[in-house]
């Protein structure tokens, strides 16, 4: 029954475009090949999509690269430094995103677990920003760290910068309900805290 419930699918989903080819004149030109090759080229400019979809979590790493190195922090140690950094990152991207539909719907007489799940969300931006703050400080600021953990470091950054990027594609490509994604937010954020802790503490130790 499911595989007969998939051909009705696949028939219905895919059926239209070889009527459509065949009802028109397009078969009698022989454009199967043109098809084709637009069907690659799309392949192609949907992929350019999604990279370029990846790239925007950099412009946040553009953004705090000024705020870390730019902004004056007087007598502010860099343990501090990227917290304070990591924090009003995080308050500003609650306030612009968070705050409306709280305001909206949370008001609302209904109860709702949703408002509750995009304040579990938030924490986990939270961390998100302050470990991404933490490892930008250790590739911009910290100019003697071990050379073994300057790739970690930067998979890590890397990682993080392309965390809503990967949350999109968990809502919309593969179909997560939101619990699912937040859960998938606390524990990918305090997994990433914990590794960025350790390279911390890791580059603060002196070189031999």
């Amino acid at each position: 029954m499911t595989v007969f419930h998939f051909f009705n699918c696949a028939i219905l989903t895919f059926g239209p475009h070889a009527v459509y080819y065949s009802a028109t004149p397009l078969s009698e030109y022989d454009t199967l090949w043109t098809s084709i090759r637009a069907s690659v080229v799309y392949l192609i400019t949907s992929l350019v999509k999604e990279l370029l979809k990846a790239l925007f979590g950099f412009i946040d790493v553009a953004g705090l690269y000024f705020a870390l190195t730019q902004l004056t922090h007087r007598n502010i140690s860099q343990n501090h430094k990227f917290q304070a950094v990591g924090l009003g990152w995080a308050f500003a991207d609650s306030v612009l995103h968070r705050l409306a539909p709280l305001w909206v719907g949370a008001r609302g007489l209904e109860f709702t677990w949703d408002y509750i799940l995009q304040g579990l969300e938030a924490n986990a931006n939270l961390i998100f920003s302050i470990s991404l703050a933490a490892l930008g400080s250790l590739m911009w600021l910290r100019k003697n760290k071990p050379k073994t953990l300057i790739p970690i470091i930067y998979t890590c950054a890397g990682i993080v910068a392309t965390m809503p990027s990967i949350t999109s594609y968990l809502r919309r490509g593969l179909g997560w309900h939101l619990p699912k994604v937040v859960g998938f937010e606390l524990f990918s954020s305090l997994l990433i805290a914990f590794i960025s802790w350790q390279l911390f503490v890791a580059c603060q130790r002196p070189s031999n």
